[in-house]
């Protein structure tokens, strides 16, 4: 990638970004029930793997050869939605019916519903050991595709993630890559509050035998990189500690726990469009 053409690609994506931001609170305040912040802190991340980097088919979603991605954290599936609308894996018109009945845009993924989501996920903890699987299945029949798998860190307090940690660095499954999206809160508080010995994440995956890489999981050109480096077949799983922003990109939204399960109401929604449209 040219320099010219790199800073194109952040400039495409945050301006995308931007506006993923806005649909993703009016699907959440139509649906007057889901969590804002966590899928606005992992927008940044999901918008620039699917647009950049993952080798997918729209048209044919469970295509053999594709890259997968988990999102583990499925609660923040808003985000997840909106990229693949944006993708052309489904009219952006569905995007409003999140979580109504009979939709296929249920409040965590389910790919029963919607195939190109790769596993049904929202109990958390398990989503790690799914794409451990995926990563496996791809070894064994031979496929050069990554896995990679979006947690939260309230999440990663699960003590399956754990297990899973250790059994991937064992099979050397260099195909797999965890993304961490540290927004530093949960339902319950702040993380430092709640499991402050989860720190420090990157010491303990690196004892785990992970390759570890640390970025602001808002600047473009820090998870270009990351991307890029987690391509390395090294022998050892990849993990990418995004330190992100609960609620990004809305002065008030941006809040450790207030909008981590809180839709916003319509007032809000119009302050937050607002702000959204006078920061470009």
């Amino acid at each position: 990638m040219t320099a010219t053409s790199r800073a194109d690609t952040i400039a495409s994506l945050s301006q995308r970004t931007r506006a993923m931001r806005g649909t993703i609170l009016e699907m959440i305040t139509a649906a007057a029930s889901g969590h804002p912040g966590g899928s606005l802190s992992a927008i940044d991340f999901i918008a620039t793997l699917f647009f950049t980097r993952l080798r997918h088919d729209p048209k044919n979603p469970t295509w053999g050869d594709r890259d997968r991605f988990v999102l583990s954290k499925g609660h923040a599936v808003p985000a997840l939605y909106v990229t693949l609308a944006a993708r052309g894996y489904f009219d952006e018109a569905l995007l409003p019916t999140l979580r109504q009945l009979d939709s296929p845009l249920q409040g965590h993924p389910v790919n029963r519903f919607m195939p190109a989501c790769e596993a049904p996920t929202g109990s958390l903890g398990q989503g790690l050991s799914v794409a451990q699987g995926m990563a496996l299945a791809g070894r064994m029949d031979r496929k050069d595709y990554t896995t990679y798998c979006m947690m939260g860190d309230g999440e990663i307090q699960e003590g399956q993630v754990w297990e899973a940690l250790m059994s991937a660095a064992k099979f050397g499954l260099d195909n797999l890559v965890a993304i961490v999206d540290w927004n530093g809160g949960q339902i319950d508080g702040s993380i430092a509050e709640v499991m402050p010995s989860l720190e420090p994440v990157v010491q303990k995956f690196t004892a785990f035998g992970w390759d570890v890489r640390e970025i602001n999981g808002h600047d473009f050109g820090e998870i270009l990189d990351a991307i890029a480096w987690s391509d390395s077949r090294n022998g050892k799983p990849k993990c990418i500690v995004a330190r992100t922003v609960k609620g990004k990109g809305v002065s008030f939204v941006e809040h450790p726990t207030k909008y981590h399960g809180a839709a916003l109401t319509q007032e809000e929604l119009g302050r937050a469009l607002a702000e959204l449209k006078e920061s470009k």
